[in-house]
This record gives structure tokens, sequence and C-alpha cells, in this order.
């Protein structure tokens, strides 16, 4: 069983209800954001590391694309592997496997004589076929972290203005979600809030891409497919944006993971990634990634590239950086378990995907008490893992902001997802840790069966379950195994296992 099995399973999210959030904070550079209000008054200070920011000057029009000092390399590059196999494990997926070894799915195809992709047997031995591989990437830096990510500074783009004040096709675009016709600029900023992908990054790539953004009449051809992503499914602006998000997520933390040394082309070339770009370099790079050719691909993460798009659109990306987004030493404020105290609750999920598959592992789930299995109706409830005001919520979604700001892109902040319409907590309520969010269930999203799914956000960034800052829920700390939904929680000398059922290794008491 290989070391990180990344996207089996597609967490395949719905929009929520058509709303905007609150006009973003008069912010003229990043140091401002932490010199507004602190935390409401009735709720304990949380102690969070000082950030500091470095900030490049600005750009004059005209003078050479500069690129900040390359970062320390993330990884050695290692020598190219030969031919070797592999054994399908349960629950493998060709595209899946495909990943870990860095190589294209057509190349797994043609080397197994494998017609069909869904056709694996558990047990099939597979010949991992050796990829001469492209020269290394550029080292060119194309965006900061604080771009692709939906943070403090994104707050600051009234997406709506921004776009009408354009008069693009994206102007006057309309589509129905989920029964509710929304407005071009309200799809992206809902994808953008549900991927936590920061709303400029994704003008900027639909612009690129399209020109949806400046031209009231753009080519014919992407009306269906403004990224150029033609897989049958993604249809519509809609599932178009929802599949960026994702892949520029992907890159982003597949990169933070270490778990990425080469992009495999569309045309199946494995171009070994250079090791001193950024995780938002990383992102964008994955991205054209899905869509390129090799010289296509080398063109569009150049200077003369997607760059220049996202320079003309909203200037040079670096000078609103805010380095670092996640701050060394962050520590996660006290939490509770996700329940009441003295019930006891079944951990059916290790840490896996945040929001959709290309998001970090950021999320545990825990099913309520009782014996009836599947998506059935529960009377236990959901209650706030800490302190914190209730900024929005969705179709089975919930997002609690727990600095007092009021924007889930400030600070920490804790997603609660399956959680049933009935009873939920309104938007605007001030939660103290122990009151109630709603009741667990199937609502949002792919579930088998009623639970709560929480993951946590910091600056916008999903915050991994198995890395640096674990989970710690009332003392039960998190960890995983490399496996996808497989971890554990300890306490001291106690440990509970996940499990997708109820079995006596997995209970959980509060």
């Amino acid at each position: 069983m290989f070391v990180r099995r990344f996207w089996i399973l597609t967490l395949a999210l719905a929009v929520s209800a058509c709303s905007r959030p609150a006009p973003g904070p008069q912010i003229s550079t990043p140091q401002s954001i932490w010199s507004t209000s602190g935390p409401a008054p009735s709720q304990a200070p949380v102690s969070t590391p000082t950030l500091s920011f470095s900030v490049p000057p600005t750009r004059v029009p005209g003078s050479p694309v500069l690129t900040p000092t390359p970062d320390t390399p993330h990884f050695q590059p290692g020598q190219e592997r030969g031919p070797e196999s592999y054994q399908v494990q349960p629950g493998d997926t060709l595209g899946a496997i495909a990943l870990h070894y860095e190589i294209s799915v057509e190349a797994l195809q043609q080397a197994n004589h494998l017609a069909d992709p869904n056709s694996l047997q558990v047990g099939m031995s597979l010949i991992i076929p050796a990829v001469t591989p492209q020269p290394t990437g550029p080292a060119f830096k194309i965006i900061p972290d604080s771009e692709l990510v939906f943070g403090p500074m994104g707050v600051t783009l009234d997406v709506n203005l921004f776009v009408q004040s354009k008069h693009g096709y994206l102007s006057n675009y309309s589509q129905d979600v989920n029964g509710q016709t929304l407005t071009g600029a309200q799809i992206l900023e809902q994808v953008a809030l549900d991927y936590s992908v920061n709303p400029r990054l994704l003008l900027a790539v639909l612009e690129y891409r399209s020109a949806w953004v400046t031209n009231p009449n753009p080519a014919p051809a992407l009306g269906q497919t403004p990224f150029g992503f033609n897989d049958g499914f993604h249809i519509g602006l809609y599932r178009q944006l929802v599949w960026a998000a994702n892949a520029l997520n992907q890159g982003y933390y597949l990169w933070r993971a270490g778990a990425v040394t080469r992009w495999v082309l569309k045309d199946g070339s494995a171009v070994p990634v250079d090791p001193t770009i950024n995780a938002g370099t990383a992102g964008v790079q994955n991205f054209f990634a899905q869509l390129d050719d090799y010289p296509t691909w080398r063109r569009d993460v150049s200077p003369g590239g997607f760059f220049d798009t996202f320079y003309l659109l909203f200037g040079y990306p670096f000078d609103q950086a805010i380095e670092p987004l996640v701050p060394p030493g962050l520590v996660q404020p006290p939490m509770h378990l996700p329940f009441g105290p003295g019930e006891i609750w079944s951990f059916t999920g290790g840490p896996h995907a945040a929001w959709d598959e290309g998001s970090a592992w950021g999320a545990l789930d825990f099913a309520p008490p009782g014996e009836a299995a599947g998506c059935v109706e529960s009377d236990a409830w959901v209650t706030a893992v800490a302190d914190g005001l209730i900024t929005r919520t969705g179709i089975g979604e919930v997002i609690e902001n727990l600095d007092g700001r009021g924007y889930e892109q400030i600070g920490w902040a804790v997603l609660y997802m399956h959680v049933e319409s009935r009873d939920r907590v309104q938007p605007g309520t001030f939660l103290h840790a122990g009151d109630r969010i709603g009741h667990p269930s199937c609502e949002g999203g792919i579930a088998t069966g009623t639970h709560v799914h929480i993951a946590r956000k910091f600056n916008g960034e999903w915050i991994a379950a198995d890395g640096a800052v674990p989970f710690n829920l009332d003392g039960w700390i998190s960890s995983g195994t490399g496996e996808e939904y497989v971890g554990s929680l300890t306490r001291n000398d106690q440990k509970v296992d996940s499990f997708d059922g109820k079995i006596p290794s997995n209970q959980i008491q509060r």
C-alpha cells in the first residue's frame, strides 16, 4: 500500500443559498489586518504567534519582471526510477496509482494493455513504466501563497463590483445552480468561499483561458467550458470553477505535504518540479498541467504567460503578499470534541480531504450514537468545538470564525459539514464552546451514513489533521497512517482508531 493515497473519493459539494458576505474591511496593507479590533468581549483571547510580513516594492510598469528570492529547496531531486510493479489494493483507482507514481493514466493503460481504466481487480499486478522526464520546470514564482488561498487579502475584493466594472461576458452571465439562478459573480464567489481559493486568482485564470472577464463576446466554443477542461461532466461556469479551484488546491496542498516532485501534463510529459518554487506557484503549475502539452505549459507558467494577465487585472501579485500565511509555531486554540459531555460517538473517519479531493487532509468524521446504519435522521446535536461567530451556512455546511472579527478568511475558522437544515444555527450567532450547531446528517456532498465532518482553516489555508498542527480535541490528538480516512485519536495512554461503522475500538466519549 503506498505512502499516501490521494483523491480516491471525490467530495462533490453543492452550492449554498445565493448570498454574498458583507463588504470586506478597509485594508491598505497586510499589516493593518492585525491591528483591527480583537476577539469579541465574551470570547477568551486566543494566543497566536505574531505574524511578520515581507512585501516587495511595487513594480514599475514596463520594468523587467522580477521574481522573489527562491525558497530553500523544498526537496532534493531524486534519480528516475526504472520500471517496477505494483499490486492493486482494495479501493485503488488507476488515477490514484498514476498520481502516486507521478505518471499519466494513459501511460499506465498502455503499459498494462488496459482498454478500460475501470477494469482493475484487487491483487492484479501492474507494470509501472519508467518515464523519461522533460527538463526541470521553471523556478519563476507566479503568485505568493496568499494569492492562491482565500485569506486575509481576499476580503478586500468586492467580486461583483469588480466583475461589473469590466463589462465582460461574466458580468451578464447567470446559471441555475441547484434550483437557484446565480450571477457569474455569485457563482465565482461561492466557489472561492467553499474551496478557499482566492477570487482574484479564479478571475485571472478565467480571463487568461477565455477572456470572460473583459470581453463581452468571447469565443463561442468556450461557452460551456470557459477553462477549456472538457470531460463531459464539468459543463457550465459553476462546474468549470469547481474543477479549476480543485486543481489549484491540488497542486498547492500536494506541495505543502511534500507529495509531488513532478507534474504529469496532458500529453503525458513528466516535468520535474523546481524545488525552489512556493506552494502558490505549485498550484498554478498543476492547474495548467491538467490542460497543456509541454510547449504550451512552459509558456503558460513563464513570465510572459498567465502572470501577465494577473498583473494586468490586479497588479504585481507579490505587492500584497502575506508571508508567511501560516506562521511557524502555529498552535491550535483549545477545542472540544463536537458533541456533548458524557456522550459516546463513533470516530468514523481519520484524516481526509477537507473540501473536495484537492484540499489538505484536514478533516475528521464522527457519527452519533445509535444502531441504525446509513443516512438516517438523528436528534443528536453537533456542538461548537470552540467559542466563535457563525459567519455563513449552506447546504449541509456551517462556518465558525474563532477570533471574533467575523471573516472566515482571517485567523482560525472551523467547517462543520453534513449538518441538517432542521434546527441549524443561523449566521450571525455567537456561540460558546459546547453550544448547539445542529443535527448530524448526510446533507451536503456524498455521505454513506449520518455523521459530522469537521475541518480547520487558518488565514484561509486548510490545516492538515495529520500534519504539524494536528487536531487537539479535549486532549485527543489526531494522527494518520498515510492512507486517507485511516487514523487515530490518542490521549495519554488511550487510543481510538477510525472505522467506517460502529465497533468498540472507534467509540470516543467527551
